[in-house]
């Protein structure tokens, strides 16, 4: 086979990464988001300065481009105190929710960075979250599993 016509690559590609999507909405964090954010920095200017060390370019193009995504997420965050009163499902708040089938549900309401639906974190622009703010306890809310009730806000 010919190579007659194929390109020889000079690494050049490495340092064209397509930046991370920073999203439309507002960067809503609580305290411990903010805390999740510098660690992050903290973790990813560690490993900078290991691949400067190393010499590895495409780590580096890499964390050049993570380091640019996270130090805007940090610059924008916006805290949001916790309520002082739990009256009403707002951002920061732990929902408890009691399900038709008589499945518990236990969800905290938090900013983009920070969720984590498995550990029942969600981001306040997720659906059920968009469904859960505003509500008082005994409103009810659909699920994917079917309705379930608030039973507790903290």
């Amino acid at each position: 086979m010919s190579r007659a016509f194929t390109k020889e690559s000079d690494g050049s590609e490495l340092d064209t990464l397509p930046e991370l999507a920073v999203s439309a909405h507002r960067n809503l964090v609580t305290a411990e988001g903010l805390q999740l954010v510098e660690a992050t920095l903290r973790r990813l200017d560690g490993e900078l300065s290991a691949a400067r060390a190393a010499g590895d370019r495409a780590t580096l193009a890499r964390l050049d481009r993570d380091l640019r995504y996270w130090r805007t997420r940090r610059a924008t965050a916006e805290i949001v105190p916790p309520a002082a009163i739990a009256d009403t499902v707002r951002f920061g708040s732990r929902v408890t929710l009691a399900t038709e089938s008589g499945a518990t549900l236990r969800y905290r309401i938090v900013g983009e960075d920070e969720s984590d639906p498995r550990s029942g974190l969600l981001s306040y622009v997720s659906p059920i979250a968009e469904q859960l703010l505003g509500c008082r306890v005994g409103d009810v809310v659909a699920t994917r599993d079917g309705d379930a009730e608030v039973v507790d806000i903290g």
